[in-house]
């Protein structure tokens, strides 16, 4: 690589199903969060490579009665981002739920709470379209959940009320790829007008083995005409597909799309793109993936990319973390120095922290990295503990726990995937003081290793533990404090100087 140069994945994380789009000179990023809370995290950047975290645009999920334990694949799937009429939108998607969007006259908010435009199961992936051409038509385009409408492989179009509060008619099927030869699980479609036509940017095949097609049409019901324009042929880059079609201020054409990696999630590719003499959309290098590309041609940033290290100033978490619920009031207390306090929460649920809401997360680094945090438990309740995971449907986690004979001591468990309880991973011993530093190698291939040290220099745990992703979420990094079910004030953990750094 070069200075003029980028290589890929820009973004190296599970910011799953991007969709982009640009307002002047800045660029804008959302994705899908799920379950976790807050959602609809914000990412801002001005070269399509160099990315930060802003913020996020919904503070609570709602129903909240249905997000007071964890979904972990249920939430928000596949928003998409746009920019009209002075404002910004978020359309999403939730498949037990229906279309929902909000919106806001600046990215950072205020944002409306959520409005639920379509109800129904198995309404995921929409997106609106105002058309520009014909001023006071908007539209609205989504795909289907099989798993809730018993249907996928096709999308559905209606007529939108221009301020995406209703809509107009009842919906017509505009593409039914069944009748595609070799098309299948079509989903996450983006509404675009160009040159005339209308397209819709869709990818089909599966999220881990697919490829990005576009379609397009003289009307937006259609009929329309598809291609492949995106396959990963023979590159390292499976299932390359679902994103984001931008254009920069010198009228260059990009296109971000996510990479299914397993345990890491999906992660974020920039392609070039242009529009070929036959008038269909040229992604990559001729219809194949880039790793590495001339930058875009926009002014240089410095190198930036979404945080992950905190220093808990004042007990306040930064923008990376999330809930793996909806938050309750007193989880995380401030105070006057550095370091967050989390309440040991008393919880029937102690035994899986797949079912813990309590749990504060952050995506897992898709590159060999070593996460690091102190931890101290404050914490006279036998069985209360506190530590480090690494979580999926699988996990494993370091940390501290007072033991029934009332001294407090390093522990290290784990639960496979079809466990209802964790067991014990490695050895344990006595933390004196209540403290110990913890550090989780994760190498290649999520493989992680996990060391401790309680203060006589650090010691490795258990056997190599394979980070493993839920269903269509990548693996988390988590910080906990719980205790056992009863009554009364359980005490509290405190963890400082979180750090990740480079294994390279």
């Amino acid at each position: 690589m070069t200075p003029e140069t980028y290589a890929n994945p820009v973004l190296n994380a599970d910011w799953s199903d991007p969709d982009v789009i640009r307002v002047g000179d800045d660029f804008y990023l959302t994705a899908s969060s799920f379950g976790r809370v807050p959602g609809l995290p914000l990412l801002h950047s001005r070269d399509l490579v160099n990315w930060t975290l802003v913020g996020h645009a919904l503070q609570r999920l709602e129903p909240a009665r249905d997000f007071r334990t964890p979904r972990h694949d249920c939430g928000v799937w596949a928003p998409a981002l746009r920019y009209h009429d002075e404002r910004f939108w978020i359309f999403w998607g939730d498949p037990d739920q229906g279309i929902f969007q909000i919106n806001a006259p600046e990215i950072r908010g205020p944002w409306t709470r959520p409005h639920l435009l379509k109800e129904g199961k198995g309404l995921i992936d929409p997106c609106p379209l105002w058309d520009d051409e014909n001023e006071g038509e908007a539209y609205l385009v989504h795909a289907w959940a099989k798993s809730r409408a018993g249907i996928n492989n096709r999308l559905t179009g209606h007529r939108m009320h221009p301020d995406a509060t209703t809509l107009l008619d009842d919906g017509k099927m505009i593409v039914d790829a069944d009748h595609v030869p070799g098309w299948f699980t079509l989903e996450g479609p983006k509404a675009h007008r160009h040159d005339g036509w209308f397209w819709i940017l869709a990818p089909a095949g599966g999220v881990e083995t697919g490829w990005q097609g576009a379609f397009r049409s003289r009307g937006f019901f259609g009929p329309y005409e598809e291609k492949v324009v995106l396959e990963q042929r023979d590159t390292d880059v499976n299932g390359p597909h679902q994103g984001a079609w931008v254009r920069t201020p010198s009228r260059e054409d990009w296109f971000l799309h996510f990479q299914q990696r397993g345990a890491y999630g999906r992660v974020v590719h920039l392609q070039p793109m242009r529009w070929g003499d036959d008038g269909w959309p040229v992604i990559g290098d001729a219809g194949a993936p880039v790793a590495v590309h001339r930058k875009p041609d926009l002014p240089p940033q410095p190198p930036a990319a979404p945080a992950t290290d905190d220093d808990f100033p004042g007990g306040r978490y930064g923008r990376q973390w999330q809930w793996a619920a909806n938050p309750q009031d007193g989880w995380a207390t401030h105070h006057s120095g550095d370091g967050l306090r989390l309440t040991c929460a008393r919880s029937a649920d102690a035994h899986d922290l797949r079912r813990l809401p309590n749990l504060l997360t952050q995506r897992l680094p898709g590159a060999p990295v070593a996460a690091e945090v102190e931890l101290r438990l404050h914490s006279e309740e036998l069985g209360a503990r506190a530590g480090l995971a690494v979580l999926g449907d699988a996990y494993s986690w370091i940390g501290l726990q007072r033991g029934a004979d009332g001294e407090v001591r390093f522990v290290h468990r784990f639960a496979e995937p079809v466990a209802e309880r964790e067991r014990d991973a490695g050895e344990s011993c006595v933390a004196p003081e209540g403290r110990v530093r913890l550090r989780i190698e994760i190498g290649a291939g999520a493989r992680c290793r996990f060391f401790y040290d309680v203060g006589d220099g650090p010691r490795p745990s258990g056997q190599v533990f394979a980070a493993t992703p839920w269903r269509w979420v990548g693996a988390l990094l988590g910080l906990f404090a719980l205790a056992p079910a009863g009554t009364g004030h359980a005490g509290a953990a405190v963890f400082t100087r979180f750090r990740i750094s480079s294994l390279h």
